[in-house]
Formats: structure tokens, sequence, C-alpha cells
């Protein structure tokens, strides 16, 4: 294949695919499962048809006006064309603007006048949100339309401007036709990869804003490659293995690892709602060695795996990586009874904006547990290859730059930072967020002076054994005139009542003075029981928090009846509507 270079650089994440095309053409990249009348079916495909019909979207998008650096919103559920289009837009240089559906319509909007995206490749349903609300409105020159249904998404297209993506690929084809400069194409013809700058933006992948406002990250092709190779030194991933992928973006790096992708029938925005069989069921079709799987799914998996008197045993697996938000201990010991003997549950550690950082066995995890219940954080491992963590004061303010004197001793509680190949230089038209976000490192006799650190926005600390150890969200500690709570620490505490479910730390004025107190969500067993006395729970509570020094200042307590969380991990708490609940009920 012929390959284009725009500079020294000689950057793209499809030279992997492009290479695995060659050396195992037949072998299985994508399988998609989906549910239709109580069966299940499945569309696959090899390794080297996706590398060619990435091509030929490539070749066509190209023709059709949309050219290297210029933006596309990709809003097109996980697919086969979701695979295609994702690299075709790569090997083109063309920038994929990757969003949670999930993060609201008011910030789906905001991200796109943001992004100022130059087309819109969307699955219908998408494209009525996008006319409804006006995203992209100011931006958006071209339109797409992907559906497994072709003359219906042809009429679609006309209706609403744009083509299909059918149309699109008969329109500009890139093998036995004439292309639209009257150049014949033979059959062997292949796109030329675009290659960039191995720091130049390749993607804009935005956060989900369950913690905050939703940024840009800007991702360059440097960061994925920082990824892979992270998912095949330390996570010991090799070509051939099959993975059953729940999250879109982990789902790519299969292709480029050489790992076949499995994509199970479910919204990848709301895990939770999953049906556990239908993932039970394309573990055993494929024997796939690998899960990915937020918190969420590994609640809900581990519950119905053993909710029955067999439990289902999903042998295949030689690994399971959770991430997103941290896994609870019981949750994680209950689905490794569905693990063959010695196969780890790995949970990572990290963000949009660098992932993955750190990592640890569910093994070492569960050793843990005394620490974790008595107020020590959640550890989250050891950082892996290439990865440096700091614990620097925790700050509202602004730092310019790096000093190694900004490092706090370890076991002592501060803003974890982080460095390496796979975190964000900066947030896309975000200028503010970046200077908060970012410390830079200046130093002229550093050959890394271009070194970015990023602030997590996450407390915690390092151990003697440079593990560290997760405290909470910044946003999230409660400052009092005389101490500062952090939430994880407190709230684990509270969590061991076999009456509470969850608890969140939240901050509020009493009598013009700011004090700690604890929002509890009762376990389901508790809120059926009519003989529940609130009192009693509070009583033995407070007895619970004199006897911690981390929580000896909590002695206010209120019952909420769900806690809202964030749809995707149903783990993160919004605690500043927990907050303001708070306030009002107290008020």
């Amino acid at each position: 294949m012929t390959e284009r270079t725009h500079n020294s650089n000689q950057a793209n994440l499809c030279r992997h695919l492009a290479h695995i095309a060659i050396s195992t053409p037949t072998a299985l990249a994508v399988a998609v499962q989906k549910s239709q009348y109580g069966k299940l079916h499945y569309q696959e495909i090899d390794f080297l048809t996706l590398h060619q019909r990435s091509d030929e979207i490539a070749f066509a998008l190209n023709a059709y006006g949309l050219k290297s650096g210029m933006k596309a919103v990709l809003m097109v559920t996980p697919s086969i064309d979701f695979f295609s289009l994702t690299f075709a837009l790569f090997k083109a240089g063309i920038i994929p603007i990757l969003v949670d559906p999930g993060m609201g319509i008011k910030n789906l909007k905001q991200c796109f006048t943001e992004s100022a995206p130059d087309a819109f490749i969307g699955i219908p349903k998408a494209h009525i949100a996008r006319v409804l609300f006006g995203w992209g409105k100011a931006s958006v020159k071209k339109l797409l339309t992907v559906t497994a249904a072709g003359s219906s998404a042809n009429v679609f297209a006309s209706l609403i401007g744009g083509m299909s993506l059918t149309q699109l690929l008969a329109l500009y084809p890139l093998r036995n036709s004439v292309s639209p400069t009257n150049a014949l194409v033979n059959e062997d013809a292949s796109f030329d990869m675009v290659k960039l700058a191995d720091d130049a933006m390749s993607a804009i992948l935005f956060t989900s804003g369950s913690t905050g406002t939703p940024k840009g990250v800007v991702y360059s092709h440097k960061m994925f490659e920082a990824q892979i190779t992270a998912l095949k030194e330390d996570y010991a991933i090799e070509s051939g293995e099959r993975d059953l992928a729940t999250f879109p973006l982990f789902s790519l790096f299969g292709p480029a690892l050489g790992m076949a992708s499995i994509i199970p029938d479910m919204d990848a925005s709301k895990p939770i709602k999953a049906n556990p069989d239908f993932i039970f069921a394309a573990i055993e079709k494929y024997q796939c060695t690998n899960l990915f799987a937020n918190p969420a799914l590994i609640e809900v998996l581990g519950q119905a795996g053993t909710i029955k008197a067999k439990i289902t045993k999903l042998n295949s697996l030689k690994r399971v990586i959770s991430a997103g938000a941290p896994a609870t201990l019981p949750s994680i010991e209950r689905f490794t009874q569905l693990l063959s003997d010695n196969v780890p549950v790995l949970t990572s550690y990290g963000a949009t904006e660098s992932l993955p950082l750190t990592k640890i066995s569910s093994t070492d995890l569960l050793k843990t547990s005394n620490i974790t219940d008595n107020g020590g954080g959640i550890c989250v491992g050891a950082p892996v290859n290439g990865v440096e963590l700091s614990i620097i004061e925790i700050s509202d303010e602004v730092i310019k730059t790096w000093h190694d004197s900004l490092s706090l001793p370890i076991n002592t509680i501060g803003e974890i930072v982080v460095k390496g190949d796979m975190v964000s230089q900066q947030y896309y038209h975000r200028d503010a967020a970046t200077a908060q976000a970012k410390i830079f490192n200046v130093d002229s006799s550093n050959t890394n002076s271009n070194v970015v650190r990023h602030r997590m926005g996450d407390l915690g600390y390092l151990d003697e054994s440079g593990m560290l150890w997760m405290c909470g969200r910044k946003a999230h500690r409660v400052t009092t005139n005389k101490k500062v709570l952090f939430s994880i620490p407190c709230e684990r505490i509270f969590n061991t009542h076999k009456l509470v479910e969850r608890t969140a730390l939240v901050g509020v004025t009493i009598n013009g003075k700011r004090l700690p107190l604890l929002c509890v969500e009762l376990t389901s067993e508790a809120k059926k029981d009519k003989n529940f006395d609130e009192s009693v729970l509070f009583s033995a509570l407070r007895i619970s928090a004199l006897a911690h020094k981390q929580t000896s200042a909590i002695s206010h307590f209120l019952i909420h009846e769900d806690f809202p969380v964030d749809i995707r991990h149903n783990a993160k708490i919004f605690r500043e509507k927990l907050a303001v609940w708070a306030q009002q009920e107290l008020d």
C-alpha cells in the first residue's frame, strides 16, 4: 500500500490495521451481535475486508469534499460500519469527534458548537436530533446517513440533505470504476493513508461531563500508540485474541492489536441495562479471551452469573479489564466466581484525558479491603510502563510550570498529577480549562521540555511501594474551619454498615458554619423493612464516625431515596446535586 507523508513524522493508528490485513487477512476482525425476534444473529468481517472497506470509505469521503484536517461528528452505533468509518476517517486524516450520547441534549449542543464540525455522520435518530436541536448548524456542510437498511437510508438522506453511506460508495468507487478525476482505478487500488506528526490532532473525544462541563480532549496518534503499547506490554494482550468489547473506544483497539472485537447487543451508554445472557452467549460463541467492562456491568454480570444454583463459568476468559469508576470490592469478589482460577480482574485508573495510568489485579485489590473499609482510600495500583505519578498540594489555582519541589512526600493526600505519552496535551478551544489542568515543563536543559503533566482533578496518595490510593474528586472535598474531609475515605467507613447501600459526603451550612453531612442511600432490604428506625441507624453511624479520625467531624445524616448518578457507570454520584438537596432539607 502506498502512503502519503505530510512531514518527517509517520504517525497513523491505521498502520496496525494495514499490517494485520497482510499478515492474517482472513482472521476475524469484528463480530456484531444483534437480537431479533428472540434469536441472536451475528455479522462478521475479517481484517482484510475491514481494511479494504475503510480504504473505500476514506477515498469516497475525500471525493465528497472531506479532506485531511477537517472534522466530522461520528454518531453511529457500534457496528461494522462504525469500525469501517472510524478507520476511514483516521486514514484520511479527517478528525472524528466522538461524544457520549448520554451526556444530555444541552451538553451535546455545546460540544458541537465548540468543536465546529465540517461534517455530521450519523444514524437517522442522530440526524433527527441534529435537526431538532440545531447541532453543528453553523459549521456542518456535509451530511452522511448510516443505517443497515440501504433503501430507507437513501430516502431518509434525500429528505434531510446529504447522502447515505451506500450512495456515497456507489457514487465514488475506489475499485473497478472511474474515479471523479476520470482516472481508471484498478482492482488492487488502495487509499493513500495520510501520515501526520505524532503530536498532531487526530481525534476529539469529549469527556462525559459527569463531574463537570464536557470538554473536548485533543487526541494525537502518539496517545493512541501509547495506549496500544500499554495494552500489549502491561496487559499482555496478543494478536489472535478475541475481546468482548462493551465500550466503543476500547473496541477500536482490538483490530489495532490483531484482536477481534466482539460487540454485544447492548446500549454502551447504559451498561446497567445490558442483558447478561446476550453477553454470556457472545463470550461462549467466540470463546473470548478478554472482557472490557465498567464496574456497573461487572455488577450486572456478577449478579446474573451467581443468582442461579449453578454459577455461569466464563472459562475462555484470560483477563477482565475494568475502568471508568471505582468498582466495589464485593462486586469484584462476586464476579471472580465466574472466572477460572488465577484469571484476574484488572482494575485500571485513568480518564478520557489519560488512560490507562495504573492497574491492579483483583487478587491484590481484595487484600486491601481492610485498609479501604477503615478510610484508607481505594488502591488503584501501580503505574503502567511510561507513566510517572506525582502528588501535589491541593489547590484550585493555575500552576504554569513544573518543579520537582511540587511533589509531596509519600502517604500525603494531595492532587494526582500524571505524565506519559498517553497524557493529552490540551482541550480543544478551551484555553482556560487547559491552563487549569496542565502543567508545562519549560526546562530548556531537558530534552523533554515540551512535556505536559495533567492534573487529574482526583485526590490520593502514593504509599511506600509506589501504589496509588484514590481518595475522591478534588471538587468533592469538604473543607470546614477545622479540617478537610475526603469523599472516598469517609464514605467507605459508613458503607460497611449492613443497612447502607452507599453514602455521599457533602458540605452544608448550619448556623453560619460550614459542616460535613452524610447522605445515605439504604439497601433495598432496609427500604422494605417496616420496622426500620432512622434514629437507630444514625446513632450507629455516629458511633462509626467517632471511631475513625477521618470521620470524627461528621455528625449530620440524611436519608436520600435514590442517589443521582451518571448513566454510563452508575457509580459516579452527583454530589453537587445532593449538596443542594441536603441544604434545602436543612433549611
